[in-house]
């Protein structure tokens, strides 16, 4: 009798459940395309802009895709209170060839690579466009009669207090980099930090041409400002020549220049949460990530100053 009163409730349990079950709808927005901006101004340096189309979440994804998004019927114009130069779709070829280091740093790709991907940039060789200390410049955007407009200052960098080679305990012919920074009080600053190796190859040119980083190259001072610290870095490439577990050491009698660049808020705030996000890309607990952007009316990406300082140090004890 027990049995038989429990399973009825179980019955009638189950039927509550099922008649009080209501069907959800979400209703999930369609793909929209939109205008991405990838630009940049390096003090002492020339613009470069990229444009693409943004692509699908399904859609495939790989470099022949993002050289098939590219635009190249825009007007671009920048200001920098002073001046205002019409950009110009140049070959990348015909571009200084500082100018083409930083195409080939912005692409993550090796500087060898570059001349067999013809395309354009949108850029100048204009010396009233040379990238200045202390001023801000103003990109505007006319694309399909849609204007996009965004800004990036070029701050005073900031010089390390040294930066030192110093051996492994275990194996004293490879070792790490250790540098002080001492940050400027009362004032958010951001940095990102690159490295190049300029040790001599077998056929007497350079190992890096370009200035290579991490994974991770963008920090802010939200957590020492003011403050002195020291801190330990290794070279940012493989070099598998080298013992293992030694190969992003530096070895005993390398030369090598350090770029440490200044950035304002929006340009790190922007590859902070670009970074965030590619961390947790896959993962379905993590928390979604927004990227900001300092553009205009729905455009996607940056357009970003970079203020360097730069030091070259001997890999001797």
């Amino acid at each position: 009798m027990r049995s038989a009163i429990l399973n009825f409730y179980v019955i009638f349990l189950l039927l509550s459940i099922l008649s009080c079950s209501k069907e959800i709808q979400i209703d999930i927005p369609g793909y929209q395309e939109q205008l991405v901006v990838d630009g940049r101004i390096d003090a002492g340096g020339f613009p470069v802009v990229i444009l693409t189309k943004s692509k699908n979440i399904y859609a495939a994804s790989n470099f022949s895709e993002y050289i098939a998004s590219m635009i190249f019927d825009a007007s671009i114009s920048i200001n920098n209170g002073t001046n205002e130069v019409n950009l110009e779709l140049i070959s990348v070829s015909q571009l200084p060839l500082e100018s083409q280091y930083r195409i080939a740093e912005m692409l993550k790709i090796e500087f060898e690579l570059l001349p067999l991907i013809p395309f354009q940039v949108y850029s100048t060789t204009n010396p009233q466009m040379i990238g200045e200390l202390g001023k801000t410049y103003f990109l505007k955007i006319n694309y399909n009669n849609k204007f996009y407009e965004g800004s990036t200052q070029l701050l005073e960098p900031v010089a390390l207090d040294y930066s030192n080679w110093t051996p492994n305990a275990i194996n004293s012919d490879y070792g790490t980099l250790f540098s002080r920074l001492t940050d400027p009080a009362n004032v958010r600053n951001a940095y990102k930090w690159e490295v190049k190796l300029i040790t001599k190859k077998a056929n007497n040119q350079p190992k890096d041409v370009i200035f290579r980083s991490s994974e991770s190259p963008y920090f802010a001072d939200d957590f020492f400002d003011g403050l002195s610290f020291e801190f330990e870095t290794k070279y940012h490439a493989k070099d598998t020549t080298y013992p293992s577990g030694y190969r992003r050491h530096y070895k005993y009698g390398d030369s090598l220049v350090i770029k440490m660049s200044r950035v304002d808020n929006a340009v790190f705030d922007f590859f902070d949460k670009k970074e965030a996000q590619a961390e947790s890309a896959g993962n379905p607990f993590a928390t979604p990530v927004n990227i900001p952007s300092n553009l205009s009316n729905g455009a996607l990406g940056i357009w970003a100053g970079y203020a360097p300082w730069y030091d070259t140090v001997y890999c001797i004890p």
